[in-house]
């Protein structure tokens, strides 16, 4: 050749990337017998990899040069080695390790074999005969791995040379199934002769008995759909039977059965001179791995009748025989299919879809998951998981549905009516495009992979190899629209047909009937799906700018709808939201263009009715969702400005505590919002409604007296006037639905004696009317007064010192550790802290007092607690739960404040962490309290927030479990793990509790 046609610039336009070594190996090839570089370079130009088709070309020539050249003599074999050797150094590495097997090369195969043609050729490997064969142990596992990989580099020929590979990968993928189907029916022979002989011994049976046994392996997953991958788990299920005619008990059968199946799967996956084929993984049976490896058909199906769960049905829609007793095969399969297909109708089955889905992406690691073919978004197990949801949903009365593999399946949908043509035929094209570049990259190495290539070299002979693109940058721009389109396919698959149902002209080749969209819905988590229909139809109905907007967002809204706590509530506080606010163009704009925002209200509807309720007073809140900035607490400053602005606006108190109700709700949801969200910390939540709490107190006293905010900043009213916050207010540790514990203080000013204590009296009256409010109560509750509930409603100042003096008891000064005055005048709130002080923080706690805050804490537990409650299940008087931590601090503080300025606070889990500090309590131990309390105070305001209603027992019911499980942000079926983790939590704080309060037992 013409050395101007070797330049660089020449070899790089036909592929090579070591362009520097490209001549001296074209040079040695032609010394070795190869055709010369005119020849071989158009040749190379059609490998994925001409310098790996070029390099293993020359290796397989140094070393076998006769049978190299055997095929490079004809050009049309010569072309195909290249192909091959270019796409596949794993099979490259097979011809170096067994070059006689290069002749399988020789021929030009117009089809691919058939399942029988594969069967009979790997039975012959081993010298099968009547089910037996010839021969065994690692002679055997060798022949039987060289002719499978014999056909594989075959197929693979016959694959790489197709002019469409993407139409074509169903055929291999089927193919592929035979050939796995094969290997394992190979392997059944080998282990009979391994486990059979005249004289029994361990593991090995008389001849009889192991003929007499019936082993059907049942092919699950790809390879029981026919649509296997180059390198892929086979994944089976073995199931035995005896042979009463032979005198061969199902026991016996069994014991053989199980032999056999291990010595099968030790031929295929265990290491020997040749490598392994792949791993047979039987781990979907019953139990797992933990279950019975094999077992009779009857112990199948008593298992599947009592004890499986949901996903186990699923994973037996792709079943069928895959080798070994077929007719006990297709009875175990027949006799299954019933519960398969009803598995919708089961009560968890929502519950197990949404962990299905949840596994798509699940422990994916971040840095893979823009690479994952498989896994990632928009990859082939969201187009499998759609598929396979479909046909639960539709099988249960469709069998034309029923189809194992995920091609033939979509035709059925689509053929039915359940999907759009367009929609089946361009998913169809995805799934295709999607498993031809698995295939090309497993049949690289011959390795399991679905990760794309990181580098740009490996993604250009990828995209080479498949055909899809000339370049890297090709091959990721294709990839990138692939799982774009893919990503919108549950959306369009399965949920857009279901406006169909509900169009007075359902779209082109859809035929939905109502009762099939309710199936749908009801599969998806819907309770009453009647009336979610009527939703959709009312949404969807008509020919308004509204409805056209709702029909192109509905289906994506009724998918993240589906992934919420309450689909049901959610769709119906959507419809209400939508008919008060869609006329309005920012609310169609915002779910139009901003799908962030969109999702999110999704989120907050369908995952608490706290928030569906309260956001019908204030609709255009849900603007605030499309900026997270506008989710985040305000400050306290701002708050109070706002409130000032509002009392300088408005003169009459009526009028001014109307507008700021408003706000307290206005603040409160939107501290909903982004609690629900995960946007703020317990910490950000328990202050930023304490905040809220304190400033709406402020300013409806101040409207009360006609003063400002702070007494000082009007003209006073006879009198000054205080608001203590007591309990958790104190602390500033509010949750939703937490009551504001109070106290009222007064002092003498112009007005004396009783006037003043009847203007301080009006002022909690006022106070406790203006503050009421029927959407979002807010309980002032002064229980925690002098002498409790028996006590004056409020008291001077005086009066406070002289009762604290004189007749306070114990519990009283451990009340006044949380005291914090909030709300009044400042001089007030000053002077009566300083009393307080007096009292709460002792220089000394007799021994006799301790007792009595044990003996009062013992008393509380057995008294308090509501009669017929759950002591491990109560948030505040429970084992373990708030009280527990709360009067362990509060008696630390009784003993020591004193002596340890740092523990004179209202916070529990401040002084919490100033104990530890101060070694008053070990750092393990602290940790182990601020959990418990943390996860009981989350958990009450969750409840509130799922339920709307205040509560502090953690219910039993599994659907209110989910509930709050998923406010409190754990992941779709978590009922149980949620009642686990508070159990333990408390478990383990009480054990300190006990320790550190009352005592070593």
């Amino acid at each position: 050749m013409a050395r101007d046609q070797l330049n660089l610039t020449a070899l790089a336009r036909v592929g090579f990337s070591e362009l520097s070594a490209v001549r001296a190996r074209l040079a040695e090839a032609e010394e070795l017998g190869a055709p010369d570089a005119a020849e071989l370079l158009p040749m190379l130009a059609r490998a994925a990899s001409p310098d790996a088709a070029l390099g293993s070309l020359l290796e397989l020539l140094r070393q076998s040069p006769e049978q190299v050249q055997a095929l490079l003599a004809d050009p049309v074999a010569a072309q195909r080695l290249l192909v091959v050797l270019g796409a596949s150094d794993g099979v490259a590495e097979f011809f170096l390790r067994h070059p006689s097997e290069l002749s399988v090369l020789a021929a030009t195969r117009t089809d691919v074999p058939d399942a029988a043609e594969l069967l009979a050729d790997l039975l012959d490997s081993v010298g099968a005969v009547n089910g037996f064969a010839t021969l065994v142990a690692e002679p055997a596992w060798v022949a039987l791995r060289v002719r499978y990989r014999r056909r594989l580099a075959e197929l693979a020929a016959f694959d790489l040379e197709q002019e469409d590979p993407v139409a074509g990968v169903p055929r291999i993928a089927e193919t592929l199934a035979h050939l796995a189907a094969a290997a394992l029916e190979a392997a059944l022979a080998v282990a009979r002769t391994m486990s059979a002989a005249e004289v029994p011994a361990p593991g090995v049976y008389p001849t009889a008995e192991v003929a007499a046994t019936r082993l059907a392996v049942i092919g699950m997953g790809k390879a029981g759909a026919s649509e296997l991958n180059y390198v892929s788990d086979v994944d089976v299920i073995f199931v035995a039977a005896g042979d009463e005619a032979a005198g061969l008990s199902s026991a016996r059968a069994v014991e053989v059965a199980t032999r056999l199946a291990i010595l099968m799967m030790r031929g295929i996956n265990e290491a020997a001179l040749e490598p392994e084929l792949w791993e047979v993984d039987p781990n979907l049976r019953p139990e797992g791995k933990d279950g019975a490896l094999v077992r009779s058909l009857e112990s199948h199906l008593a298992y599947y009748d009592r004890w499986a769960k949901s996903w186990e049905f699923q994973a037996l829609l792709k079943a069928r025989p895959l080798a070994g007793d077929l007719e006990l095969g297709r009875t175990y399969v027949d006799a299954l299919a019933p519960k398969v297909w009803s598995s919708a109708s089961r009560d968890n089955f929502v519950e197990s879809v949404q962990r299905m889905r949840e596994r798509v992406t699940a422990n994916i690691p971040d840095d893979e998951v823009d690479i994952q073919l498989k896994l990632g978004p928009g990859g082939l197990r969201d187009i499998e998981f759609t598929v396979q949801l479909l046909q639960l949903v539709h099988g249960q009365v469709d069998p034309a549905v029923r189809q194992p593999g995920t091609l033939p399946a979509l035709t059925a949908l689509a053929d039915a009516g359940y999907i759009g043509r367009a929609e089946a035929t361009d998913f169809a094209h995805d799934y295709r495009v999607l498993r031809l570049m698995e295939h090309r990259l497993q049949l690289a190495r011959l390795r399991r992979t679905h990760l794309l290539p990181r580098d740009e070299e490996h993604l250009r002979v990828l995209a080479r190899a498949t055909g899809l693109a000339t370049s890297a940058a090709g091959l990721r721009t294709l990839w990138s629209e692939t799982k774009q389109r893919v990503r919108g396919l549950h959306e369009r698959l399965f949920y857009r047909p279901l406006l169909s149902a509900v169009a007075a002209l359902p779209a082109e080749g859809l035929n939905l009937t109502s009762g099939q969209a309710e199936a749908r819905l009801a599969a998806i988590g819907f309770r009453n799906t009647a009336g979610a229909l009527a939703h959709i139809a009312a949404l969807t109905g008509g020919v308004s700018r509204r409805a056209t907007i709702q029909r192109h967002l509905l289906p994506v809204l009724l998918q993240w709808f589906s992934e919420g706590a309450d689909p049901d509530y959610g769709l119906l506080a959507f419809r209400r939201l939508s008919d008060d606010l869609g006329s309005t163009y920012w609310f169609l704009r915002m779910l139009r263009d901003s799908s962030g925002a969109a999702e999110r209200l999704t989120r907050v509807l369908s995952g608490s009715r706290f928030i569906g309720e309260l956001l019908e007073t204030i609709p255009e809140a849900v603007a605030w969702l499309e900026d997270p900035d506008d989710l985040r607490p305000r400050p306290l400053s701002v708050l109070q400005e706002e409130a000032r602005a509002v009392l300088s606006r408005h003169s009459s108190a009526d009028a001014a505590a109307g507008v700021l109700r408003t706000a307290r709700r206005r603040e409160v949801l939107r501290l909903a919002f982004s609690a629900l969200l995960g946007e703020l910390s317990l910490d950000e939540l328990a202050r930023g409604l304490s905040d809220v709490t304190a400033t709406h107190i402020q300013a409806v006293t101040a409207a009360i007296r006609g003063s400002g905010l702070a007494a000082d900043e009007g003209d006073g009213d006879g009198i000054e006037f205080g608001v203590i916050a007591m309990g958790r207010f104190g602390g500033a540790e509010l949750g939703f639905g937490s009551d504001a514990d109070v106290m009222y203080v007064f002092r003498a000013a112009a007005l004396e004696g009783d006037a003043a204590h009847d203007r301080a009296k009006f002022i909690v009256r006022e106070l406790n009317r203006l503050t009421e409010d029927n959407r979002l109560p807010l309980d002032l509750d002064i229980g925690l007064r002098p002498e409790g509930k028996n006590g004056v409603v409020v008291r001077s100042l005086d009066s406070y010192a002289a009762y604290y003096r004189r007749w306070s008891l114990t519990w009283e000064a451990q009340a006044l550790l949380r005291a914090r005055g909030v709300a009044g005048d400042k001089g007030l709130l000053r002077d009566f802290e300083e009393i307080a002080d007096t009292v709460r923080y002792p220089t000394a706690i007799a021994e006799q007092d301790v007792r009595e805050v044990k003996r009062i804490k013992a008393r509380v537990e057995s008294e308090r607690l509501p009669q017929g409650a759950d002591p491990t299940r109560h948030l505040k008087l429970g084992r373990g739960s708030l009280s527990d931590v709360e009067w362990f601090v509060q008696l630390l503080q009784l003993q020591h404040a004193a002596d340890i300025p740092a523990l004179r606070s209202t916070s529990t889990l401040h002084t919490l962490h100033e104990a530890s500090l101060a070694g008053l309590v070990a750092e393990p131990d602290a940790a182990t309290l601020r959990a418990a309390w943390v996860f009981a105070s989350r958990a009450r305001s969750a409840i509130t927030l799922w339920t709307n209603k205040t509560s502090d027992v953690l219910p039993i019911d599994r659907t209110q479990l989910e509930g709050i499980a998923r406010v409190m942000e754990y992941p779709p079926g978590s009922a149980n793990q949620l009642d686990e983790d508070y159990l333990a939590v408390t478990r383990r704080s009480r054990a300190v509790f006990e320790r550190e309060f009352y005592g070593p037992a």
